[in-house]
Formats: C-alpha cells, sequence, structure tokens
C-alpha cells in the first residue's frame, strides 16, 4: 500500500512539473503578442487547474477506499482475535474442570487411604500398642 502511495505521488509531481515545463516552453516558443500569450497562459492555467483538481479527487477516492479497505479488514481481524480467545478460554475452562476432578478424585483416595485402618500383622488393636 506505501509503495502505491509512493508511486502515485511520484505520478502527481512529475505529470505536474512536465505540464508547467511544456506551458512556458511553449509561450517561450510561440510567436504571439502579448495579449494573446496572456489569454493563452489563462487557458493553461486552468486547463492545469482543472487537471491538478481531477487528480486530487481520484487521489481522494483511492485514499477512501483504502481506508474502507483497512477498516474491513481490522475488523475481520479482531473478530478473529475475539474467536480465537473465545476457543482459549473454553480450552482453559475444560482442563482446569478435568484437574480438579483429578485433584478431587486423588484426595478421596488420599483420604480413604487415611481412613482405613492398616494391618500389620494381627487383626488386634492390643498388638500394635
Amino acid at each position: 500500500m506505501s509503495s502505491d502511495r509512493d508511486e502515485f505521488g511520484a505520478f502527481l509531481v512529475g505529470f505536474i512539473v512536465g505540464g508547467l515545463t511544456g506551458a512556458v516552453v511553449s509561450l517561450l516558443f510561440a510567436p504571439q503578442s502579448g495579449e494573446e500569450t496572456r489569454a493563452l497562459i489563462k487557458d493553461k492555467s486552468i486547463e492545469l487547474r482543472d487537471m491538478a483538481s481531477q487528480t486530487a479527487e481520484e487521489a481522494l477516492a483511492r485514499a477512501e477506499a483504502a481506508a474502507a479497505e483497512a477498516r474491513a479488514r481490522a475488523d475481520e481481524l479482531a473478530k478473529e482475535a475475539r474467536l480465537r480467545a473465545d476457543e482459549l478460554a473454553k480450552e482453559v475452562r475444560t482442563r482446569s474442570e478435568d484437574l480438579a476432578k483429578e485433584v478431587r478424585t486423588r484426595g478421596e483416595s488420599a483420604i480413604e487411604a487415611v481412613r482405613k485402618p492398616k494391618k500389620s500383622g494381627s487383626d488386634t488393636p492390643a498388638a500394635t500398642s
């Protein structure tokens, strides 16, 4: 996009400089009276102004189109980012629920292991004292 602007800017400068150069050269080499030359300068300046106005309008239209395209792309990227964030949130939620279940299961197993009496050679409590 930046190169398009650079190319267009170079074209616009070249166009204006070329137009001015051509107008000056034609005035210098044309065998006309002062009044005819002034009329020609006026006509050429009007023509050049119209061409510059048209070129500026085209540049504005291109800039507006580029801005609209950039806005659309930004909206698209934002939508993709929201979708990806939602996916990641769901994945984190699922993993945390799985981890919580695993911790709960291990905790329950540990509690059961502590509650069950240990069997050491005999079944009487007196033997363990």
